[in-house]
């Protein structure tokens, strides 16, 4: 009897935004947890350039190693090439190397995505959660995990994000968007009309009250995130924040704590799921290190808030998913205030996967073990038509 050919999963990390790191750590962990003996595995790079790399299929190698993130090209394939290229039987046309591998040329895509079953993105920020590659494997008629186009553009666009959280009556807290125009920097001459809205901006910020917090509209991580508790360090943390991305969100600070919920596509129509929500607990400021770094923060598991806030963050964290048409998974953020109220943060359509991120952790608190988790979002991507959804 013909043994029956394994799912081909090609499990993609890295990318060029500045969660690069976050995003092998979350690879590494997948490979290591994805049922071997169901699926065959093509891991798949992407260096911090944009070029596509095969990479060995070694979880321990992207591991945090004595405090040191993992880097792409750590395990890069020698020789290893990411083919058959389109119009080419060899060695791609214009190949790069990468330390002894062969990679494509920055922006071109190889065609090995069109050869597998499903692709998993584990990619986060700009150039991977933004809806890029999305529509790229869209259009390439390939299936994949995660959140469509528009879920992933509008959910990594924080002031998009709000407004659809406002339509669909979700508290949200106070904030400015500031884009270039309306926040020149120190070594630019503004002209009257930049000089008009740069004040405009600056009243409306002045009704937010202090602290508070600058960061890029497009980011994660807690990257470029900084507080700010009078005007000089509010141009730092601005500046700060536009390293990263030209657009700003100014938000007010919100008295509560951190309360994250993990959520699930419901399978087949059935309803959206969520996790027993979380609460953070941190020695410091929740930034990159204190999330990915600092063994001493954490989250409890179930949140300690009453049964009926943990039954209200619940429904609204799905809310949060079907209002931005998510799919797949999300992890959605809050903060939870001493009057017992909710104010939604964020969602992320692609929530950090690492060992020591917490939608699984979420999850396995919830009874679903991490290679479960990983085999319901793939069958939930093969499911799908290829194309546009």
């Amino acid at each position: 009897m013909r043994e029956q050919r394994k799912i081909r999963v090609a499990v993609v990390f890295g990318g060029r935004g500045p969660e690069h790191p976050v995003s092998l750590l979350g690879g590494g962990h997948i490979l290591n947890a994805i049922d071997r003996a169901k699926y065959e595995v093509i891991p798949v790079g992407i260096t911090k350039d944009g070029r596509w790399v095969q990479v060995a299929d070694e979880p321990g190698r992207l591991a945090l190693a004595d405090g040191e993130l993992p880097t792409i090209e750590a395990v890069a394939l020698p020789g290893g090439q990411v083919v058959p290229w389109s119009g080419s039987s060899g060695p791609a046309r214009g190949g790069v190397g990468t330390g002894g591998a062969v990679a494509s040329p920055p922006s071109e895509i190889p065609s090995l995505l069109g050869e597998v079953d499903v692709v998993f993105p584990v990619l986060h920020g700009p150039y991977g959660e933004d809806g890029t590659i999305q529509g790229l494997l869209e259009m390439a008629g390939v299936r994949y995990v995660g959140a469509g186009v528009l879920a992933s553009a509008v959910s990594m666009d924080k002031a998009y994000m709000k407004l659809i959280f406002k339509a669909a009556g979700l508290p949200v807290g106070r904030y400015v968007v500031v884009r270039e125009r309306d926040w020149p920097a120190a070594d630019e001459r503004a002209d009257s009309v930049t000089l008009a809205d740069h004040k405009r901006v600056l009243d409306e910020i002045s009704e937010l009250g202090w602290p508070l917090f600058a960061k890029p509209a497009r980011g994660g991580s807690s990257i470029g995130t900084s507080r700010a508790d009078d005007m000089g360090e509010l141009h730092e943390a601005i500046a700060l924040a536009r390293q990263y991305d030209p657009k700003v969100l100014v938000e007010a600070a919100v008295d509560g704590v951190e309360i994250e919920v993990g959520v699930l596509e419901g399978t087949d129509g059935a309803p959206t799921e969520t996790s027993l929500p979380g609460q953070l607990v941190f020695t410091s400021a929740w930034d990159f290190e204190a999330k990915y770094l600092d063994e001493a923060s954490g989250m409890v598991i179930p949140a300690p808030i009453p049964d009926s806030a943990t039954a209200e963050v619940r429904r609204m964290a799905a809310t949060a998913f079907e209002a931005v048409s998510c799919e797949g998974l999300a992890r959605v953020d809050f903060f939870y205030t001493p009057q017992g109220k909710f104010v939604i943060n964020e969602i992320n359509t692609m929530p950090g996967l690492a060992p020591t991120s917490y939608w699984q952790r979420m999850w396995v608190a919830s009874g679903k073990t991490l290679p479960e988790l990983i085999d319901r979002l793939l069958q939930t991507a093969l499911a799908k038509r290829p194309g546009l959804r």
